[in-house]
């Protein structure tokens, strides 16, 4: 189990459902100043009341990591809350249309998966990493996917911008390597999620034959891989992409 000190805040994109929600509430459980961040602001204002009733501390906003000038204005007000950002987790991603063969995919629904999945990102970074400098602190981490590494058919939009997602950390790691800035990807295979329910069982089938356990992972697997991630301890990883992928990858 990670040791958090005392301030420590942990900003998490996507908290209103799924793996974001989960880390969430795991980091406050464990005493981490939790801010929930969504496009659901319902579902993320959630989250942040069930950490407060077990006794965290937790704060909601909205967030649109897509636009840029109007996510500046939500992250100046949680460094202002805050004091200090120490990490940030961004969940966000979408599948876009599935069970599809490359020469089928619509490009608008293509631009569509780019810009949450691969430039949101980028956007999300750019926005915390000046802060973060001034501090000389911070730990960025981007869910990516296991069909980052290794493709999944029918989902050409999805696999090709979660591949983006891991270069994008590859080279940024190496930008803020002497700064005390983390930062890394988690890729996930398939993990219970609402993402995952709403994908088309063949698919989600296809993606678990593939996994020598055999079985899908769980919430609270993912949830303490990144609390370990954005911890002080985890010190000398970044650029680095961690599996989370029940022996499919193991590279």
């Amino acid at each position: 189990m990670p040791g958090f000190p005392s301030p420590y805040t942990v900003a998490v994109v996507g908290a209103a459902s799924g793996i974001g929600r989960s880390a969430a509430m795991l980091l406050g459980g464990r005493g981490v100043t939790v801010v929930c961040l969504d496009r659901d602001i319902s579902g993320a204002a959630g989250t942040a009341d069930e950490i407060t009733a077990a006794g965290g501390s937790a704060k909601a906003h909205a967030i649109d990591i897509v636009d840029a000038a109007a996510q500046s204005i939500v992250w100046e007000k949680v460094v202002s809350e805050s004091g200090q950002l120490h990490a940030v987790v961004n969940c966000a991603g979408v599948t876009g249309k599935a069970n599809l063969k490359a020469h089928q995919v619509d490009p608008d629904d293509f631009d569509f998966v780019y810009r949450i999945n691969l430039l949101g990102p980028l956007l999300v970074s750019q926005a915390v990493l000046p802060h973060m400098l001034e501090k000389n602190y911070g730990r960025i981490l981007h869910i990516a996917s296991i069909a980052g590494k290794e493709g999944n058919a029918g989902m050409t939009a999805y696999s090709a911008t979660k591949a983006g997602v891991i270069g994008l950390v590859k080279s940024m790691g190496k930008d803020y390597a002497e700064t005390g800035i983390t930062v890394n990807a988690l890729a996930p295979a398939v993990i219970r999620t609402p993402m995952v329910a709403a994908l088309p069982e063949a698919q989600v089938k296809y993606m678990t034959d593939k996994i020598p356990m055999k079985r899908c992972g769980e919430l609270d697997e993912a949830a303490e891989m990144i609390a370990w991630i954005v911890s002080p301890a985890c010190s000398f990883t970044t650029g680095f992409t961690f599996d989370l992928s029940g022996g499919r990858a193991v590279y």
